[in-house]
């Protein structure tokens, strides 16, 4: 299902769609990582930036 780019707010931000590639690809250059890197770490956390982001940021050390 595409992203309804109509409805915006904090849920929305405060999640990662893996399925749309441009929030996927934001992601992994944020973190400096490959979007593959990216697509594992929300598939094993979920949806949820901050947990993501956590890991994403414990993959780098």
């Amino acid at each position: 299902m595409a992203d309804d780019k109509s409805k915006r707010g904090s849920a929305d931000r405060s999640r990662i769609s893996a399925e749309e590639p441009y929030e996927v690809d934001y992601f992994a250059k944020k973190h400096g990582i490959t979007e593959a890197q990216a697509r594992a770490i929300i598939k094993k956390h979920g949806p949820s930036r901050m947990k993501c982001d956590v890991a994403a940021v414990a993959l780098k050390r």
